[in-house]
């Protein structure tokens, strides 16, 4: 991957820890839409597991990534897709 997407995973690794963290550069499926630069990395799919999450919600849990990141989805990246969970959760 790039850099935008070295840096997203440094800072989810940094804060959460997470026991599973895959992130998809999803920028070439919205060729044509707001954002799309044709540079890549400015759409994304996070998938991401960690004990932070635990006994928070899912709107909560989507703000915590959103302020580790709040650099990221300011400038390059546009969308950012979130599955947040904790240990053990399906």
């Amino acid at each position: 991957m790039g850099t935008i997407s070295d840096t997203i995973r440094s800072k989810l690794e940094a804060a959460f820890s997470p026991s599973r963290l895959d992130l998809t550069d999803d920028s070439d499926r919205h060729h044509g839409h707001a954002g799309h630069t044709g540079a890549g990395e400015s759409h994304f799919n996070l998938v991401i597991e960690a004990q932070a999450f635990a006994g928070k919600g899912r709107v909560a849990r989507q703000r915590m990534v959103h302020q580790v990141l709040s650099e990221e989805l300011a400038g390059p990246v546009h969308a950012l897709s979130i599955i947040a969970t904790a240990p053990g959760e399906s």
